[in-house]
């Protein structure tokens, strides 16, 4: 009893920086399949449609992942998860290194998904043994280098895949994750666990979350053909609502459901995930199209980059990326989260707005991509900070694993919309879509965005330190 009511061990600079660490390293093997699909599409003689496949089962993994590893992290300790989370994802990340074909690399990917909720666990050990005041600088830390460790990894992924080989762009960032992880299981103490329930996992929960899921990309990859096959098109529609309305139904009444739809019902939580949800849908949209408007030809309306000059000319956006982080921690810390929130909204819809209006010199795509990375940091950092520190600390994992699903999920339906719109402006027989549909997802992505504002006014202003 006495070890149980004694309090939390402080952590220092050394222990966060454990966890920052192992947020680049996963944050860097996370993103190396997007900049190399086409280089894997070739090695492994993998079709368009088993190349989207594999482009998305790592977000799907994650977004299945996230609830579950937040909750267990609240009940079990942050620390015993997470050492196990990041064992399966080293586990994952070796298989794709070695991987001789398509499916073996689609199993190293679904492990590697696991790699999502490391986040949330992290959140879990930075309240646990740091003050509330502290712990958002720490959380906007973590967040900023785990963001910065995937634009890394987009960055690296190709002169590694090219120079070495396709196995290396998985193998090195896996060894740093091991790395990194070694240093956290010894430099973090173990934290108590905070719930003592013996419920199991909600089986049903995950699996009709996993069908709602996969429908959906499924509805989104098949948008655009939507006139050569509505049939299908419209049996996948009834499906997803199927398996969306079964899941609900499910969640409300287990016993210990895989989301909690009650602590999403809270209003600084459902507010966090549906502002992080379209920030991420109009991120994710300049994330997709600025690369491909780099790599137009010239002699159409673009600049016929290579993939090292576009890893060049990214890389300002990921140096602000990375800074957004701490920025945010910082200024939620004495501002408050609305007002970091509302800041960020602005400067994306700002950009947007310009880069929709002009995009004919490399300079003008350049700033427009550092403004929206920064946006984005600002953004989510302060949404995930503000809910990690609204909740009791008991449910600090599962509130924020929630907003973190979502963020998977607006870049995923981005992504998606972007590549829908590009499709659907490309004249048969020409791999060069109109530039009218770069200035549409531009503007579209600025308007959904705007919306967002409407509800950051019902926001509260966040505790200031």
């Amino acid at each position: 009893m006495t070890a149980t009511l004694a309090p939390p061990i402080r952590i220092g600079r050394a222990a966060v920086g454990a966890l920052g660490m192992l947020a680049v390293a996963t944050g860097a093997l996370e993103s190396v399949v997007t900049p190399t699909l086409p280089l894997l599409q070739r090695e492994l003689d993998m079709s368009p449609s088993e190349g989207a496949l594999l482009s998305i089962v790592l977000l799907i993994t994650g977004a299945l992942v996230t609830p579950v590893a937040g909750k267990l992290g609240d009940r079990y300790g942050g620390k015993r998860i997470l050492i196990r989370l990041m064992a399966v994802v080293c586990a994952g990340g070796l298989v794709s290194a070695l991987a001789p074909n398509l499916p073996v690399l689609l199993l190293g990917q679904v492990l590697q998904g696991a790699m999502v909720g490391a986040l949330p666990l992290s959140f879990i050990l930075v309240r646990k043994h740091l003050p509330a005041g502290e712990s958002k600088v720490a959380i906007g830390v973590v967040s900023g280098l785990f963001v910065g460790g995937g634009m890394a990894g987009t960055l690296s992924a190709g002169p590694v895949a090219e120079g070495l080989s396709r196995h290396w762009m998985f193998a090195l960032p896996t060894i740093a994750v091991i790395g990194s992880t070694a240093l956290v299981n010894r430099l973090m103490p173990h934290d108590p666990p905070g719930r003592s329930d013996d419920a199991g996992v909600d089986w049903p929960g995950l699996l009709l979350l996993s069908g709602t899921l996969v429908t959906l990309m499924l509805v989104l990859a098949l948008a655009p053909d939507v006139a050569s096959q509505p049939l299908v098109l419209g049996a996948l529609v009834l499906l997803l609502a199927a398996f969306a309305g079964g899941w609900i139904a499910v969640e409300r009444r287990a016993t210990s459901p895989m989301v909690d739809l009650g602590m999403l019902a809270r209003p600084a939580v459902w507010k966090s995930c549906v502002l992080t949800f379209v920030i991420c849908v109009g991120t994710s949209v300049a994330v997709y199209l600025v690369p491909q408007l780099f790599a137009v030809p010239s002699d159409e309306y673009g600049f016929g980059a290579s993939a090292t000059a576009i890893g060049f000319f990214l890389l300002p956006g990921a140096v602000a990326a990375s800074l957004a982080g701490p920025i945010s921690g910082i200024g939620a810390r004495r501002y408050g989260s609305r007002a970091v929130v509302t800041a960020g909204i602005v400067l994306m819809v700002i950009a947007l707005i310009a880069l929709a209006a002009v995009h004919t010199e490399v300079w003008h795509l350049v700033i427009g991509k550092v403004m929206i990375a920064l946006a984005n940091g600002l953004c989510v950092t302060a949404l995930v900070t503000g809910t990690a520190t609204s909740v009791e600390q008991g449910d600090t994992g599962i509130a924020t694993s929630l907003v973190l699903v979502t963020r998977v999920l607006g870049y995923a339906v981005g992504a998606q919309v972007s590549g829908a719109i590009l499709t659907a402006a490309t004249p048969s027989g020409s791999d060069v879509p109109a530039e009218s549909a770069f200035v549409t997802g531009f503007a579209i992505a600025a308007a959904v965005t705007a919306l967002s504002l409407l509800v950051t006014r019902t926001m509260s202003k966040g505790v200031k330190e």
